[in-house]
């Protein structure tokens, strides 16, 4: 039985079931989800899906990520409620190549464990799955494992396993229309210029479970915590001295309070520059350089290539002597000195992020 598989969290319940009401098949894990974006989320459920096979024993195989395909397929039901016309033909995209799959493969039944999504309409996903099986001559089954508390069950297995709970179904379209329900940014589409990994960022959880990976491999015992904090994302900025745009590194947690502001340099207190009004400082690159022990030549390799996140808000912290400053810090060649025009976009919100913990 060849098994269609979006996430670990549904799979590793769903497959442990299929085991024991078909004990004679041989369970195939296929993981064709081309609807997942950004394409570290898709790496980062890929990575769940195998450790969850690896440790059931079960055989997996990864289709192709032809994200524009599925792109194609949607087109015009960008703006589609969820369990509505969109979602029915991502069904389609994905059980076409599941049957197609399973009889390039000699299987004769295909599933899918969509079915144990509590935010899936069961009876769409059985309609899609037993036309398309029709049509490749093969068999669709739908068993309903969500019923007499199969969802608890479920999620009990997940936190047992220590899987990872994504929070969206993976399509950009119904990540767009949730976070502006839930009035938050949808950051899992946000990544600077730098490749800096930020704070609760698809990289950072990847870099998280991959280092689970590791330690588990090793034998080291660890336990995943959670923890509230303030999380903060740049969307744009840009500095014009005189009208001439000037090259300038904005360092983390960086605000301003309407987006825009233009003055003077008013003072100087040590190495740092104090602009004439909201709150804003400057610092040269080799004010930066020094209290950070690096040894960029140029800002501009600052920007791309900047120290990882966590360097950077100790330098912050550093230069500002306090943890709760949210002032705009801007790292420049030289200190301007005549007139300064400053357009900094950037938001701060509350947020929730895993952290790895070694217990020995």
């Amino acid at each position: 039985m060849l098994v269609h598989i979006c996430c670990a969290v549904d799979s590793h319940y769903f497959l442990q079931k299929l085991r024991t009401d078909y004990p004679d098949e041989k369970l195939i894990g296929y993981f064709y989800d081309p609807n997942i974006h950004p394409y570290s989320e898709y790496h980062l459920r890929l990575l769940e899906v195998r450790r969850s096979c690896q440790m059931l024993g079960i055989e997996l195989i990864e289709g192709a990520y032809d994200m524009e395909g599925w792109l194609s397929a949607v087109r015009g039901l960008e703006h589609a409620p969820e369990k509505g016309a969109r979602c029915s033909v991502c069904f389609d995209h994905r059980f076409e190549a599941s049957a197609r799959r399973a009889a390039e493969l000699g299987e004769t039944v295909f599933t899918s464990t969509l079915l144990t999504s509590p935010k899936k309409s069961l009876d769409q996903l059985r309609r899609s799955g037993e036309a398309i099986a029709a049509r490749h001559g093969i068999t669709f089954v739908a068993p309903d494992y969500r019923k007499a508390s199969g969802t608890q069950e479920q999620n009990i297995m997940a936190r047992e396993a220590r899987l990872y709970r994504q929070d969206y179904c993976g399509c950009v379209f119904a990540l767009g229309q949730q976070r502006a329900q839930q009035e938050r940014i949808a950051d899992e589409l946000m990544s600077p210029v730098s490749g800096q990994i930020q704070p609760e960022s698809i990289e950072e959880r990847i870099a998280m479970y991959e280092q689970r990976l590791e330690l588990e491999a090793q034998g080291h015992p660890y336990t995943i915590v959670k923890e509230r904090f303030l999380n903060w994302r740049l969307e744009r900025a840009l500095l014009k001295v005189r009208g001439e745009i000037v090259p300038a590194h904005i360092l983390p947690y960086s605000t301003l309070k309407k987006g825009y502001t233009r003055g003077r340099i008013e003072r100087q207190i040590g190495k740092v520059a104090y602009l004439s009004r909201d709150a804003t400082r400057f610092i040269t690159l080799e004010t930066y350089n020094a209290a950070a022990q690096t040894r960029y030549a140029h800002v501009q390799s600052l920007i791309f290539e900047p120290p990882p996140f966590e360097k950077e808000m100790q330098l912050r912290n550093k230069i500002f002597g306090s943890a709760y400053d949210l002032s705009a810090l801007l790292v420049v060649e030289t200190l301007p000195h005549t007139r300064i025009e400053l357009w900094l976009e950037s938001q701060t919100y509350p947020d929730t992020r895993e952290r790895l913990v070694r217990d020995d």
